[in-house]
């Protein structure tokens, strides 16, 4: 069983879509005791088969609408993601749609938080925007201090739009 387990969800190819790789590679680099870091291209069943079994996962997906860098936190362990806005992913299976399977099918780990970063541009070839990239330092900062701190085991309530 992994304890906490961080998740970048992508594609680095499309743009802002690469944001949820960023967080990985950024709290990889952190090196932080005890968190393993997992970077996913989005496939819904394989993503699923990750989740079961893990203590703590922080789930980090590039998002459509709303302002370019916002973030959005969700604990997704007791709160179902009807809210969660389209995943940039271009699966036909969305994160949010995604992780609710994995809890009908009782395979959603101890706790699940999701942070969604809204992305601007997904045109093939092209990098992070600079809101995109700025926003992506602040959740790996998130993720770094909340493991530091020991939160990682105590459900809380959902936050909104930062």
């Amino acid at each position: 069983m992994t304890d906490i387990l961080v998740i970048g969800v992508g594609n680095p190819l499309r743009g802002d879509d690469g944001a949820g790789l960023e967080v990985a590679r950024l709290v990889r680099a952190a090196n932080v005791p005890g968190v393993e870091v997992w970077e996913h291209g989005g496939e819904p069943a394989a993503l699923i088969d990750r989740l079961e079994g893990a203590g703590s996962v922080y789930l980090v997906d590039a998002v459509r609408g709303g302002r370019p860098g916002s973030i959005q936190r969700f604990d997704a362990t007791e709160e179902e993601l009807g809210q969660l806005p389209p995943s940039a992913t271009s699966h036909h299976v969305g994160l949010g749609e995604a992780i609710e399977l994995g809890r009908a099918l009782g395979r959603l780990p101890e706790r699940l938080v999701v942070f969604g970063i809204t992305g601007r541009d997904f045109t093939l070839g092209a990098g992070l925007t600079r809101a995109v990239a700025r926003s992506a330092r602040s959740v790996a900062s998130r993720i770094v201090a909340e493991v530091g701190r020991g939160d990682t085991q105590k459900p809380r309530p959902a936050r909104r739009p930062t």
